[in-house]
């Protein structure tokens, strides 16, 4: 049964004493985000149109095209998203309140500046349910399954943690890692396939100032950080602080796993990553999106 936010921010109460994490709790609570988790429902029975699904075909409005790549081949259905479904789990209301989102990609290579689309349909009503009419960019075919929303409470995981901030005996870093686990299930047995609003599974806890690069400077990002904020900064006439409140305000609109269960395979189960600036988010321009991908 989906909990709502007041019941997370007990649960995490209690779990944080249950995993003896108490000198980091005020530090913990002041750092989590609320996201959405979205896991795997029933096989889609290509019946119903308009709901939330993963993989398959999506119910596209009659007058939308499918986007297609650079090279013209059509670009590779992810996942559709009933934006009324999802606004129960939104209670900062970042989303529209009805509508649908459709996440599409070309080829998932190179890990960075990964060709797709996001599309924003205003309405679900009178959708019809579309194939590529060919051979899609990934060549693959998805298993289709209804999507189920639930809130969440995201903690920083290892590549955005202050480990300081964790690491106040031998072994609480490794148990505020259990920690971070247990709460992202929140105790629901179905597989998860994507969530939203959260911090970025990766390496170094840089993927916002990457997706900065791409959306603000235009350029690509050279996996430097401090030469990256410099560059940010410059673009903003030298205001350093400018440059931390763009970064501070790219927002993870969605993360989706690998899942044996669809059949998504990013690289070494890997996850692809959809980024948007939140000035953007606010605005509906979901045009205004950058794709990534990381694996192990």
């Amino acid at each position: 049964m989906t909990q709502s936010m007041t019941e997370l921010y007990r649960l995490a109460e209690e779990q944080i004493q249950e995993y003896e994490l108490e000198p980091a709790a005020r530090q913990l609570m002041a750092v989590c985000r609320q996201g959405i988790r979205l896991d795997i429902g029933v096989p889609d029975d290509e019946a119903a149109r308009g709901r939330s699904r993963v993989g398959g075909s999506p119910d596209l409005p009659p007058q939308a095209e499918w986007p297609l790549t650079a090279d013209g081949e059509p670009m590779t259905f992810l996942a559709q998203l009933n934006l009324e479904q999802l606004a129960a789990c939104d209670s900062l209301k970042r989303l529209p309140v009805r509508g649908m989102l459709y996440f599409f990609i070309g080829i998932d290579e190179p890990a960075y500046d990964i060709e797709h689309r996001v599309i924003y349909a205003a309405s679900a009503d009178g959708l019809e349910r579309r194939g590529p009419g060919g051979a899609t960019a990934l060549g693959e075919d998805f298993d289709s399954f209804d999507a189920l929303a639930r809130p969440t409470l995201e903690f920083p995981n290892y590549a955005y943690v202050d480990e300081d901030m964790v690491s106040f005996d031998d072994d609480s870093y490794d148990r505020y890692l259990d920690f971070v686990l247990e709460m992202s299930s929140a105790g629901e047995a179905s597989e998860n396939w994507g969530s939203m609003f959260g911090f970025a599974e990766g390496q170094h806890g840089d993927d916002e100032i990457e997706a900065a690069c791409a959306l603000i400077l235009r350029q690509e990002y050279g996996y430097d950080p401090t030469q990256a904020m410099k560059a940010l900064a410059a673009h903003y006439g030298g205001d350093a602080e400018r440059a931390r409140r763009e970064v501070d305000d790219i927002v993870m609109l969605l993360e989706i796993d690998s899942s044996d269960a669809v059949g998504f395979q990013w690289w070494d189960c890997g996850v692809l990553h959809f980024f948007i600036r939140g000035e953007d988010l606010r605005n509906g321009r979901f045009d205004r999106t950058y794709c990534s991908l990381y694996s192990s």
